[in-house]
């Protein structure tokens, strides 16, 4: 876990894991299909088994994790089919929120997207793929939240939540970290504008082009993928 864990620490021992797991699942420091070994895990967050269950109990609720009788528990894994259903449904309803936020064109909002923007560029020269897809989702986020629609919000970031991790293999690679910091500018540069249609044609091939590295690594054999994921 981050060696910044007591500055993040929230009040309660189970907000804290919660927290501390949702982070470790989202930014791929515990990859898909991965078993989470709860008590090494209760050890170095320095906590009890209580609360890590019942911060299990609430990730399992989510769909972040599974649970195998006998096993114990995992970190859930996506099918190509479930990864390429969750973008199409994604694309639904960002398209929605984005057409709102661009035609609302509150102020600041390209300033706020620049701003975020740098911190995507940065961790994206730095090769830190964490702090990138954090970055990546505060992009577009702001993008998505100017909609004024919260419940909208919410429905895409329960998707955003399901696939966060398999986002963090997708810029692994230096192309896709270039790829994506191009694909950003061009957003930016719609919404600047006023263009609508742009903005959302750029966005499209945004998840496209993620897609399509997805579905490279997910359509390894389960020998690759185990290589993969001790790389």
């Amino acid at each position: 876990m981050s060696s910044a864990v007591q500055k993040r620490r929230p009040p309660t021992a189970q907000q804290f894991v919660l927290a501390e797991l949702r982070r470790a699942i989202t930014s791929g420091e515990l990859r898909p299909g991965g078993q989470i070994r709860q008590d090494a895990l209760a050890a170095r967050l320095d906590v009890s088994r209580v609360p890590l269950r019942e911060a299990l109990k609430t990730l399992e609720a989510e769909g972040l994790v599974v649970h195998h009788v006998h096993r114990g528990y995992f970190v859930a894994e996506l099918s190509l089919a479930d990864l390429e259903e969750i973008y199409r449904i994604r694309e639904l309803l960002e398209t929605e929120a984005v057409r709102l936020a661009v035609a609302r064109a509150e102020d600041g909002l390209t300033a706020t997207l620049e701003r975020i923007q740098h911190e995507v560029e940065r961790a994206a020269d730095a090769g830190d793929v964490t702090e990138m897809a954090a970055a990546n989702r505060r992009f577009h986020f702001t993008l998505v939240e100017a909609s004024g629609m919260p419940r909208l919000i919410r429905l895409i970031a329960t998707l955003w939540d399901a696939t966060d991790a398999y986002r963090s293999l997708y810029y692994t690679e230096i192309a896709n970290r270039e790829r994506a910091v191009r694909e950003h500018r061009a957003v930016i540069s719609a919404v600047r504008h006023g263009d609508t249609d742009a903005a959302l044609r750029w966005l499209h091939d945004h998840r496209a082009h993620a897609v399509a590295a997805l579905r490279e690594v997910l359509d390894l054999d389960p020998d690759d993928r185990v290589d993969l994921e001790g790389a």
